[in-house]
């Protein structure tokens, strides 16, 4: 899995996307996530590489 991005805007672009789909994850569980980084970074590299 690789994720690359072109510019410093696009990369920020993903990283607002992650933030709020995980605003939406964290809404479902109910409870903050400790490990939101780790969350974010999946996000992104599926998000890249077409997986769910």
């Amino acid at each position: 899995m690789r994720a690359t991005y072109d510019s410093a805007a696009e990369l920020a672009a993903a990283l607002r996307r992650a933030e709020t789909a995980h605003g939406k994850h964290e809404e479902e569980t109910g409870q903050p996530d400790p490990d939101w980084p780790d969350w974010y970074a999946q996000f992104m590299v599926n998000e890249q590489t077409g997986r769910p």
